[in-house]
């Protein structure tokens, strides 16, 4: 993994296990932190241009991915990438749970998610040096939670529903809205439309289960 888990620690997927629907959820969180980790390459770009919405609100937000996609070219989309996230000193947004929660990176947020990482047999990449909780990185924890990526079997909803409301529904939506409202944004307006919207999917789904 390039984002969040060191993959010696990743076991075998049990994608057969898993329900459709479930896999298409892991599907998209692992999309949006490839995305989200760094700029796209050409063929990333290409195969965001090959996707295909429907009418929903999710549906509409991935139709005008696709669409940006079309005519976005790899240079491009790396300069917008460095403008976001990166810039001279730091980019337009900062994408780490710690800033969005307290104003201040590597704060208690950060200190919460390494307990539970370790819990979950989650560890960093020794080659990745960025915080644990930036949004790429916590994108690829909840996919890997939902198909096992991390142990033996995938996380029970009890489980993800858990991770998420600690880790990632506080704060997520606030960052992908805002990444979709960036000056900078581009191609990523349609990515932070996408991650809005699902993370409201996601926040309504989890709640749902506890009824």
């Amino acid at each position: 993994m390039s984002a969040g888990a060191d993959p010696a620690m990743e076991q075998r997927s049990m994608t057969d296990a898993i329900a459709q629907e479930d896999r298409l959820r892991a599907d998209l969180y692992d999309f949006l932190g490839v995305l989200l980790a760094g700029p796209p390459n050409q063929a990333l770009l290409d195969q965001s241009a090959k996707l295909s919405g429907d009418e929903t609100d999710l549906g509409t937000a991935i139709g005008a991915l696709s669409r940006i996609a079309q005519h976005t070219r790899q240079p491009a989309v790396e300069r917008e990438f460095n403008a976001l996230f990166i810039g001279l000193g730091r980019g337009e947004l900062l994408p780490y749970a710690s800033y969005y929660l307290t104003g201040f990176l590597n704060e208690k947020p950060l200190a919460a998610l390494r307990r539970d990482m370790a819990a979950r047999s989650m560890t960093r990449a020794e080659n990745v040096y960025e915080p644990e909780d930036n949004i790429a990185s916590l994108m690829e924890m909840m996919a890997g939670m939902i198909t096992g990526r991390f142990g033996a079997s995938p996380a029970s909803l009890g489980d993800q529903k858990t991770f998420f409301n600690r880790h990632v529904g506080p704060w997520a939506g606030h960052f992908f809205s805002d990444l979709e409202a960036a000056k900078n944004s581009v191609f990523y307006a349609p990515v932070g439309a996408v991650g809005r919207v699902f993370m409201e999917i996601e926040a309504e789904g989890f709640r749902m289960s506890a009824e």
